[in-house]
């Protein structure tokens, strides 16, 4: 076996404090940015968590981890890049998650010729006004699915950067905000290459969170096909049932109760150190990562730890952000901001144990 995958296995294990979830230690409510969450706020933020949950059993079985990734990024207010292999249901989750919202909803296959105006939209010449008049594409809508995201060439692409990053978009260098809450549901297949095109470090950073799905286990794979058998098509009929859609005020709410979600500076440091020790830094550095990472994350991916601990938190029932917050979402964080070294991709090492030796490294609070 190489030196180098050697090294990855024998990562020093920094002492580490055992978490301590218990609320003995519970922080102060915050003191500015906003007022503090009320015991109602709560309850009603984990009632339409429920709601949606309750939604994701008619039509997925399993998969709770995505479930609660795709939860996590809407009340945290970022776009999610799912990853499998074909065939696990990566499109049905993310219908399920944007059909039980009441705001708008637009499915885009990603084709290597699909252009830049069919996806944000262009301006069209009236000769009956002689003037052009501006028609928006299916970006602009509350929740947009980008299926196959990889098979848009670069141009295209770049068009996408601009309506995540910035939530508007320009047609003829006039600037179309995106309507609000605004959210990108990416989907991309890891085995196949004919005709895709690698996403660049800067779109993949825009991405809150990338989930990774795995197979169902014989148990579920049964579960599924007994749900299919009793619903008699299996084509997702987004529209039933509809006691479970939530108003998008709802989803604001959600928003809005998640950045009030306290956080001490314990918890902000933590999220600090766990991002810094990707590009080499931190507190506590891990040994032989420089020749296994050629790019770290950046801050960006502080933010996200911060944003889905907070989201995590509220759906948790919690006014206040613990650890186990930040521990349990790094994965989907940070895996998607880390650039092995050839070698490292060479030797079979992944981003999935890169980080988990850092996650044993740093020391949690």
């Amino acid at each position: 076996m190489p030196d180098r995958v050697k090294t990855m296995a024998l990562f020093p294990q920094q002492p580490t404090n055992p978490p301590q979830p218990s609320t003995a230690n519970r922080p102060a409510p915050p003191t500015g940015g906003g007022s503090a969450l009320t015991k109602d706020d709560v309850t009603r933020a984990r009632t339409l968590a429920n709601r949606i949950r309750a939604r994701f059993s008619y039509t997925l079985v399993g998969q709770s981890a995505l479930r609660e990734s795709l939860i996590v990024a809407l009340v945290a207010g970022g776009h999610i890049l799912i990853e499998s292999v074909p065939g696990l249901a990566k499109t049905t989750a993310a219908q399920t998650l944007a059909t039980s919202v009441s705001g708008s909803f637009k499915r885009v296959q990603c084709t290597p010729d699909l252009m830049p105006s069919d996806l944000v939209g262009t301006q069209v010449f009236d000769f009956s006004t002689q003037r052009f008049s501006t028609q928006i594409g299916p970006i602009h809508a509350n929740f947009v699915l980008l299926d196959e995201i990889n098979r848009s060439n670069a141009k295209t692409q770049s068009a996408m950067l601009e309506a995540m990053a910035e939530g508007a978009t320009t047609i003829g260098g006039e600037r179309i905000a995106l309507p609000q809450p605004f959210m990108v549901i990416a989907t991309q297949n890891p085995i196949e290459e004919e005709g895709t095109f690698n996403l660049p470090e800067a779109q993949m950073d825009r991405f809150m969170i990338k989930a990774v799905m795995t197979y169902p286990s014989a148990d579920e794979e049964q579960r599924m096909l007994d749900m299919l058998t009793k619903r008699g098509s299996d084509i997702l009929d987004a529209s039933i049932p509809t006691h479970d859609v939530i108003s998008l005020q709802d989803v604001e709410f959600l928003r809005s109760a998640s950045r009030r979600v306290h956080v001490t500076e314990a918890i902000m440091q933590y999220a600090v150190d766990l991002s810094a020790t990707t590009r080499g830094a931190g507190t506590h550095p891990v040994q032989g990562l420089a020749s296994l990472v050629r790019l770290g994350a950046s801050p960006r991916a502080s933010i996200g730890l911060l944003r889905t601990g907070q989201a995590r938190a509220l759906l948790a029932g919690r006014d206040y952000v613990i650890p186990e917050d930040i521990k349990d979402f790094a994965h989907e964080v940070l895996r998607h901001r880390i650039i092995l070294t050839f070698e490292a991709l060479a030797d079979g090492v992944t981003t999935d144990q890169v980080i988990d030796s850092i996650v044993k490294a740093v020391p949690v609070p």
